[in-house]
């Protein structure tokens, strides 16, 4: 491991990465005091957050080696964040990027770009599992992805911290193709997921489903043509949310567990149909989904 690494004597610390009995520690974890069972490794170039990794704070304004101080809700704690990702100059961008401010009305086949981001959501889907970092996720997806954890509700930064058997993570995808944007997302379970957690998901799911089936009846100002997402969020627990130091993460008041699903939608002269629906393709994660 980069810096150097520490013997680990006789803990029964298995590898983060493989399993295998662990015999080196990452010093630069001991230094920022993470656990230990995430920070220890059977060879020398498994280490987990290198030289650069650093805690985000105030929305990426400022950022820190140690782990913020924070009156946390729940078991899940912040990891460092790898250093930022750079599109390639070949990539064409928003004409927004620069001041936020859109100048041309794109006029792109939204349909494409929609089943682009969805195929790039069953991809992520396909990689869930326990051993993977949130951070590896997004890095196949060159930082389109956010990645929410348990209690994290939305909009939680993908980091360091390797995913567990039992948890369960939710993949939202922002895709930005030829002037227009697709989004959407799913919460998946990674290995073996309680039973309270796998009832939470599919309540979620089947509250997606349900607003889908109630704007189809409804009268709105929205115009055949136009597009939007709905993503509902269902927390176990009270419906409050706290942030975290990072200025970013929302997480449950009390600690316990959210899901999340989101769909893009076109407004028809009929009602509405869903852009971003699940393909025969895609990953079969979902037990009360019918093939």
């Amino acid at each position: 491991m980069a810096g150097g690494s520490d013997a680990v004597e006789n803990t029964g610390l298995s590898c983060a990465r493989c399993g295998k009995p662990a015999h080196l520690q990452c010093p630069k974890c001991v230094q920022l005091k993470l656990p230990r069972e995430d920070a220890a490794f059977c060879e020398r170039n498994l280490g987990l957050p290198n030289d650069g990794w650093l805690y985000c704070l105030r929305k990426g304004q400022s950022q820190t080696p140690k782990l913020p101080h924070f009156d946390w809700t729940g078991p899940l704690r912040p990891y460092p964040i790898s250093q930022k990702r750079f599109v390639p100059n070949h990539i064409d961008q928003p004409d927004w990027t620069i001041d936020g401010i859109p100048k041309i009305e794109p006029n792109s086949d939204l349909q494409h770009v929609v089943e682009i981001a969805r195929e790039v959501l069953d991809a992520a889907a396909r990689i869930v599992r326990p051993g993977i970092t949130t951070d590896e996720i997004d890095a196949v997806f060159h930082e389109a992805t956010i990645s929410a954890v348990n209690e994290v509700i939305c909009h939680g930064i993908p980091d360091a911290r390797i995913l567990e058997d039992g948890d369960i993570v939710n993949v939202d995808v922002t895709v930005y193709y030829k002037g227009v944007h697709a989004d959407l997302n799913e919460t998946y379970f990674v290995g073996n997921v309680d039973e309270a957690s796998k009832r939470l998901v599919q309540c979620t799911y089947e509250c997606l489903d349900k607003a889908i089936a109630a704007e189809n009846k409804a009268v709105g100002v929205m115009k055949a043509g136009q597009t939007f997402t709905i993503e509902p969020m269902i927390n176990s627990g009270v419906w409050r949310d706290r942030t975290w130091p990072d200025g970013w993460t929302s997480v449950t008041s009390d600690g316990k567990r959210s899901a999340q699903f989101e769909h893009t939608r076109l407004v028809t002269y009929t009602g509405v149909e869903v852009l971003s629906a699940r393909l025969p393709s895609s990953p079969k994660v979902f037990p009360w989904v019918s093939p």
